[in-house]
Order: structure tokens, then sequence, then C-alpha cells
């Protein structure tokens, strides 16, 4: 049996790390992952070796070294292809569980969205790297861009966050849309940590009951 393909969505500030490590936390504690399997923690960009040199040039603020939108999108492709080879599908067809901090909604949103990159160019990439691999379910983690900004207000931004408001605002229209897919959950990252925690394992169990 497959496992569980887990991935949370969200502009940055938006508590992703938070939620990832309580639902590791609590899926452990369960009987929900069987006995015999793991629980894979991962992220995009940066899941594997390649994957990290690639999220280094990513986010690297220096202009010198700032790629083209189209550089761009087909980095985060690259470093897509490389996650879903080497660490989702193999960790899947093993029956483990994979909980990934971003996956291809990201792409849709800050580079469609975002950037205004063709929507459909994006999804003929997303296509050719993932190989028919996609989240069993995915939880978007909804913030005001305004909240955003004031949760990160000690912390030095990435070359992504350093595009601003309007940037971001887009970012979060594209999010609102995918989150029309019915496999797409989304939660207010406003409320408590126990209130979001409590939302995402309830969908969890609903995603086991339902199978």
């Amino acid at each position: 049996m497959k496992g569980k393909f887990i991935v949370f969505e969200g502009i940055d500030g938006s508590g992703k790390t938070t939620q990832i490590n309580e639902l590791s936390k609590w899926l452990m504690e369960t009987d929900l992952i069987p006995e015999k399997n793991q629980l894979v923690i991962t992220r995009e960009p940066g899941g594997t070796e390649l994957g990290k040199s690639i999220r280094s040039l990513l986010l690297d603020t220096s202009k010198e070294k700032s790629p083209d939108s189209i550089t761009e999108l087909l980095l985060y492709a690259a470093d897509r292809s490389e996650h879903v080879n080497k660490i989702i599908r193999p960790t899947l067809n093993k029956g483990d569980w994979v909980i990934s901090d971003r996956f291809c909604g990201s792409t849709v949103a800050y580079q469609g969205y975002g950037r205004k990159l063709d929507i459909k160019l994006i999804k003929d990439l997303e296509t050719i790297a993932t190989e028919g691999i996609s989240p069993d379910i995915t939880f978007l983690l909804d913030i005001p861009v305004e909240e955003s900004i004031k949760r990160r207000i000690n912390r030095k931004d990435d070359r992504i966050e350093q595009e601003g408001r309007e940037f971001l605002s887009n970012v979060c229209l594209g999010f609102e849309e995918l989150c029309e897919d019915s496999r797409w959950k989304k939660i207010s990252a406003i409320n408590s940590i126990k209130n979001i925690k409590s939302e995402i394992q309830s969908e969890i169990k609903k995603l086991i009951k339902n199978e």
C-alpha cells in the first residue's frame, strides 16, 4: 500500500513549519501510520542534495545572481523533478508517509500569479516534473499579507520575500483560486496554534476514514 503525501502551502509567516512539526509529532503518537512504516519531512525547494544548491540560487538576494523569471521557473521545476524522483516517489512506494513544506501550488501562486508567467507553461512543467505524483491532501495556511509582514519583522527577507506587498497579494490570490481543488483545505492561520492543529488532525482523520 502506498503511503500518504501531505503538503503545506502558504506565504511566509503563515506558520507552516510550526504546524508541520505539530502534525509530525501527533502522527507518531497515533496508529495512523502502519508500525513498519516511517514519516519523512521534506521541503521545496531544497529537499534533496541537489535541491539545496538550487535553493541557495533561488533565494540569494544579490542582484548579480538574480535569475530571469523563466530561469527561476525552470530551476523550481528542476528541483521538483529531483525531489519527486529521489525522495517523494520512493518514500511513498515503500508505504511511508511524506509531509512537504510546499509543492506545485507554490509555483502556480508565486510564478503564475506573482510573476505573471503563463499558467499553462507552469502546468506543463509540473506534469513533466511530477510524472503523476500529487498530494493526497494540501493544507493552505491562509494569512493576510500585512500579518505575514508583521510576523517577519525581525527576520531578514530572502529574494522572494523582498518582492513586496503587491506581489504577495497576487500570490495570495493564486492560493485562493487553487483552493477550489477538492483536495485543498484552507485553514485560517490567524487562529491559535492549538486550533489550527486540531483542524489539521481532523482533516487527516477524515482522509484515512474515506479511503
